[in-house]
């Protein structure tokens, strides 16, 4: 726990206030680097990893549908095993970015879990090479088989797409020195990123934060600072990401995929016409939604054109609350309480357990995740916690990820994953229900219309921008076949398509050509960005369903989230009524962040 001070109150009458921000405790998976349950997990990982393919590799065509459904138990509790030292190594280097030995440690085992992995590789390859029918049959006859339906229906969607054995043994062995090794080498890079503002030397969180600070001045050096330390790394940041977008296509090539996202699409288990649709809606949404809004912030602000350290910047008259992070916790479990006590009850131990990282400091990630670690364990939530009620929402919004990944788990280790597309449901519906009691609370005009705009923005930061950010993937990696793309070739494309999902009350100068380069998803995961902009438009048209038709609506809602990756989406949207593959299906989600800048509108008419 850390005593962190910040302001709250309006106008000249700031108070400073402490409190104990919580820092997670990582007990409930290991006790430290040096645990030796470590050791003794990735031991007994590769004893059984070993004797696995000892015993079945080259013979799974001989096997019948009850020993196939045991060896795939079989595989999926060494993966588990994996999956626990893999989740604490991970979430210790999150908060210790900058710690070389924790580093270190995180690499080791990266390695030992790969090495380990490769010897379960020929499972999955060898699924691949059963016939349709035998595969059938053996369903047919075994009940215990058919438990792995979904995790086999997963698995076999890259049947034309897989290569020969010895190349994806290769490929998996050489991506530890190759892609991986260039992903943690942006990693570093940006975490040890320091930005000078005011003579003070900021981590990436700080300033970034300072792009909501009140006064102009404050965001535009804040901006110049970040401008400042990409463009001095830009060189760098710029040779990881062609290398990764080449790496990607010769990749993509021998695999046979068409499109530079059709991999991604495919690992979603959602049609390339069905995200084509979502890209096109967004983009067709644009000047109803992002430029109409940015024309009213800027009238708000007294602003002729607005510059991109305007983004987020509150209103004139917004009242500034600052919450403690207990009021939070209070908001986010009533919210989700009287939602459905199922949810408060599977929230509250993150607070009570110390499984939540809030507070604020050198080397901790920046942003905010919740990360599922393993079924025999539990999720755990980082967050970057300043008392905005942008950090109210978040935390909502990370444990919803929570709740889903607790109900999911039941689903054991291999069927508890969502795909990306449906990942974002219960974080965007959690953010909702949190937003809508803060609302309904807020009686003084001003701080209604700041919460509207807050809301509104982060609809758009979801939607619209992620959109954005998944077009300039699609022309980064295009325009990669042809060769490798010049720093001011990826300028280019990053103000061309922030220019037109902005809009025209922007004006966007060269400063603003680099800051392509800090964001972590095109390097970690090309082409998740549009998973935002699916899950907030399937989250927004679900809820519109349960303020329309509220009956049953929660226990469809929990048996949705305890399906986990067992259900394809329109499986899972069919008990509401709903169809992502039916163009009308984003209009209806994207109708829900117009209403909100209307509600807005009639706001700012009524001063």
């Amino acid at each position: 726990m850390h005593a962190t001070a910040y302001a709250t109150g309006t106008g000249a009458a700031v108070v400073m206030e402490a409190e104990e921000l919580p820092r997670w405790d990582l007990g409930d998976l290991f006790a430290g680097p040096e645990d030796p349950r470590i050791e003794e997990e990735l031991a007994a990982a590769a004893r059984e990893a070993e004797a696995l393919e000892r015993d079945h590799r080259g013979r799974l065509a001989q096997l019948d549908g009850d020993s196939l459904a045991a060896l795939i138990a079989s595989y999926e509790a060494v993966h588990e095993r994996l999956g626990r030292v893999e989740s604490y190594a991970q979430l210790l280097f999150a908060t210790h970015r900058n710690d070389p030995a924790i580093a270190r440690f995180h690499q080791r085992v990266r390695e030992r879990s790969t090495e380990i992995s490769n010897r379960l590789l020929f499972v999955t390859l060898e699924l691949n090479r059963l016939e349709d029918a035998w595969l059938e049959r053996a369903l047919a006859q075994s009940p215990a088989l058919r438990r792995w339906r979904p995790w086999l229906r997963r698995v076999r969607a890259f049947r034309p797409h897989q290569l020969a054995d010895e190349v994806e043994r290769i490929l998996q062995e050489k991506a530890l020195v190759g892609r991986s090794a260039w992903v943690r080498l942006f990693d570093e890079t940006t975490a040890a990123m320091r930005f000078r503002v005011d003579g003070r030397e900021l981590t990436a969180a700080e300033a970034f934060d300072l792009l909501q600070e009140p006064e102009r001045e404050r965001r535009q050096q804040a901006a110049a600072a970040i401008s400042e330390a990409l463009s001095a790394r830009v060189e760098l940041l710029a040779r990881i990401t062609n290398t990764l977008a080449k790496d990607k296509e010769i990749e993509d090539r021998w695999r046979g995929f068409a499109r530079p996202i059709s991999a991604r699409n495919l690992a979603n288990e959602v049609e390339d016409e069905v995200v084509d649709a979502l890209i096109q809606a967004v983009r067709a949404s644009y000047p109803e939604i992002a430029h109409r809004y940015y024309r009213l912030k800027a009238r708000m602000l007294g602003l002729e054109r607005l510059e991109h350290y305007d983004r987020n910047a509150p209103l004139p008259d917004d009242p500034k609350r600052r919450y403690r992070f207990a009021e939070a916790r209070a908001l986010v479990l009533e919210a989700f309480g009287a939602f459905s006590p199922v949810m408060r009850e599977l929230v509250e131990p993150f607070f009570e357990r110390g499984w939540i990282d809030a507070e604020v400091r050198p080397g901790k990630d920046a942003g905010a995740f919740c990360h599922p670690t393993v079924p025999a364990a539990h999720p755990y939530v980082l967050v970057n916690w300043r008392g905005r009620v942008r950090d109210v929402l978040t935390l909502a919004h990370e444990l919803g990820h929570a709740v889903h990944q607790s109900l999911a788990r039941r689903q054991g280790y291999l069927l508890s994953a969502t795909p990306l597309t449906l990942a974002e449901t219960a974080s965007v519906f959690g953010e909702q229900l949190v937003f809508d009691r803060l609302l309904a609370a807020e009686s003084d005009p001003a701080a209604r219309r700041a919460l509207l705009a807050a809301a509104i923005e982060d609809g758009i930061n979801t939607v619209i921008r992620q959109i954005a950010f998944c077009t300039f993937e699609m022309e980064v990696h295009e325009r990669r076949r042809q060769g490798e793309l010049a720093v001011e070739e990826l300028g280019e494309i990053w103000l061309a398509v922030q220019r037109e999902s902005l809009g025209p009350a922007f004006h966007l100068g060269e400063d603003y050509a680099v800051w392509w380069s800090y964001i972590p998803h095109f390097i970690h995961a090309p082409f998740y960005v549009y998973a935002y902009a699916f899950g907030d438009c399937l989250v927004r048209a679900l809820y519109d369903v349960w303020q329309r038709e509220p009956e049953g609506f929660v226990d469809k809602y929990l048996a949705l989230l305890e399906a986990g990756g067992t259900l394809r989406h329109h499986e899972l949207l069919a008990p509401f009524g709903l169809d992502a593959r039916d163009p009308a299906f984003w209009q209806r989600g994207l109708g829900v962040l117009a209403r909100r800048i209307d509600a807005l509108e009639r706001e700012l008419d009524e001063r």
